[in-house]
């Protein structure tokens, strides 16, 4: 039982810490010059919401990964 809670913690601190890498690097792309000025906090929006899309999506690959290597291992050696 106190391995489910582990990886549902490992879980949620990947998928937080790739949204927040997504996010960091999102910033560095000038997407303010594809809307009007008068839509500052829709871009952040949608910022905000591409970099859940895509740190949601880069950690499950890796967390999954991870699994299929760990499946590896535990197949050759039992």
């Amino acid at each position: 039982m106190q391995y489910y809670g582990m990886d549902a913690f490992i879980r949620i601190i990947a998928h937080l810490l790739f949204i927040y890498l997504s996010f960091w690097t999102l910033q560095s792309l000038r997407i303010d010059q594809f809307f009007k000025v008068q839509h500052v906090s829709q871009i952040r929006v949608l910022l905000i919401l591409t970099a859940i899309v895509l740190g949601y999506t880069a950690s499950s690959f890796f967390l999954e990964f991870i699994a299929l290597c760990r499946n590896i291992f535990l197949a050759i050696f039992p």
